[in-house]
């Protein structure tokens, strides 16, 4: 069987650069509608609110029309709309617009994950911010943010200790119990900590200016594009207790240095699932 790490250059970077056009696609749907009318509805049941716009669903549409012209025999994951061959060979997995609430407040926060595994492992991601004109590209071939036509390498930055970390978690009230719990340990220890960043955080640590993100409760689309762009820039991406991340999502925990992981799985391994 084929390893992802096979994958030739060539091939990595004419992958890589259809997963730049499908991000600029979505931007496409998507902007006309930020700060505008977004179309806001509650795809929850009951009492919970779990937001979706126009923005998501037409952006996601685009995306998926432009992979069955161009891969017709590659697979999808979407937030919006489901799953298509979810066992091909090349599967796409993507959320058009994650971070929806910040979208609908008008924050710059929001992105678009657009992941692609290769016989079930993440080879190639971007992090896509359009309306800063920012996408963060990453593969084994290295991890790159593209701005205004100009090119920048990504690498992490050292921070061997948890206490000296700038760390982020979307929001500490969406973590269970035990969960909450961990995160206070990991949150007590750190310098600094953000929230409300949602994948904008991973691209930040892709960059270097954050040190560890800590999340739970994640789907495959919510993370698959994080992990080559981590890893590209030299980072890492678990799960909890510090195993790779399964394709379905989960506890993940993204850091730049092995060893403010290890200080924060400490906590983390004592709720993990």
């Amino acid at each position: 069987m084929t390893r992802p790490t096979d994958l030739s250059a060539d091939r990595l970077a004419e992958l890589e650069a259809f997963a730049l056009d499908l991000a600029r696609a979505a931007g496409a749907a998507i902007l006309p509608l930020f700060r505008a009318d977004h179309g806001l509805e509650n795809k929850a049941e009951g009492q919970a609110f779990d937001p979706v716009t126009a923005a998501d669903r037409g952006a996601e549409a685009a995306i998926r029309q432009a992979i069955a012209e161009r891969y017709p025999e590659h697979g999808i994951i979407g937030e919006e709309y489901g799953e298509d061959r979810p066992g091909a060979e090349f599967v796409w997995v993507l959320d058009p617009v994650d971070g929806t609430r910040a979208f609908v407040a008008g924050l710059p926060l929001w992105t678009t994950l657009i992941g692609l595994r290769f016989e079930g492992r993440p080879v190639a991601g971007v992090i896509a911010q359009p309306y800063l004109d920012e996408f963060y590209v990453g593969t084994a071939l290295g991890s790159r943010l593209i701005r205004s036509g100009e090119e920048q390498l990504l690498a992490v930055r050292p921070c061997p200790r948890l206490t000296e970390a700038v760390i982020a978690t979307t929001d500490p009230g969406l973590f269970n119990g035990a969960e909450a719990g961990a995160w206070a340990q990991v949150r007590q220890a750190a310098r600094i900590a953000r929230y409300g960043c949602d994948a904008y955080a991973y691209a930040m640590v892709a960059a270097g200016t954050m040190d560890l993100v800590v999340e739970a409760g994640l789907k495959a689309w919510d993370i698959d594009a994080a992990i080559p762009l981590l890893e590209g820039a030299g980072g890492l991406v678990t799960d909890w207790r510090g195993e790779p991340v399964g394709d379905q999502g989960g506890q993940v925990a993204l850091a730049g240095d092995r060893a403010c992981l290890q200080g924060a799985l400490i906590a983390l391994r004592r709720a993990a699932e």
